[in-house]
């Protein structure tokens, strides 16, 4: 394995934790947005309880 300078490392190091945030987060969201698109239709139905 090739020698890195230290910034290199840090920057790997920055990169590869973005990059596992920036997947958990997409992940997150697609589930999220996936279970509440099947309750969307019935509560648009449902009457407002807000008297605004």
């Amino acid at each position: 394995m090739p020698q890195l300078s230290p910034l290199n490392w840090i920057l790997l190091f920055i990169l590869f934790w973005t990059a596992v945030l920036t997947m958990s987060v997409l992940i997150w969201w697609s589930t999220k947005i996936f279970f509440q698109g099947d309750s969307l239709v019935s509560a648009s139905l449902k009457e407002n309880k807000w008297n605004w």
